[in-house]
This record gives structure tokens, sequence and C-alpha cells, in this order.
């Protein structure tokens, strides 16, 4: 089971290890769940239920702890975010 990073708003924050190295995160909320790439830039990856203003919202949560998640994911994986 992959760790949760955050729960916020009804929306569930975590990643996969054994997905790709690019920095990611998943979110869920209920039976939606999108995939958004944190670099180089926030952008939405894939979507499954959530419309456009959920969207939205999870961008902005995104922008707000972007930095945070971008630790966390590289402490989860074991490397650093500058290498």
């Amino acid at each position: 089971m992959s760790p949760v990073f955050r729960r916020e708003d009804g929306y569930v924050f975590r990643i996969f290890s054994n997905e790709e190295e690019r920095i990611h995160i998943h979110v869920f909320k209920a039976d939606s769940e999108a995939k958004f790439w944190l670099e180089p830039e926030i952008a939405l990856a894939e979507n499954y239920g959530f419309g456009s203003k959920e969207i939205k919202k999870i961008t902005q949560l995104l922008k707000q702890y972007g930095n945070e998640f971008k630790r966390q994911f590289a402490a989860h994986i074991g490397k650093r975010i500058d290498d």
C-alpha cells in the first residue's frame, strides 16, 4: 500500500513507488482518481471521474503543498530531488 501524504477536503494524496521516477502524485476522492505531474510544473496526467471544478481545486492544493509533496516523494523513493 502506498503512503498517504496528505488528507484535505476529502482528497487523499499518495504515491505508488513502483511507477516511473518522474515526480507525481495520485489524488483520490470517493470513486474518482487523478494523477498529476509535479515536475517540471504541476500538470494533470490522468483523470478518472473528477469534474473540472474539482481538478481546479486539486491543482490549487498541489500548488500550495507541491514542494512538501516533492520532498515526501523523494524520501519515499530514496532519492534527492536534485540528483
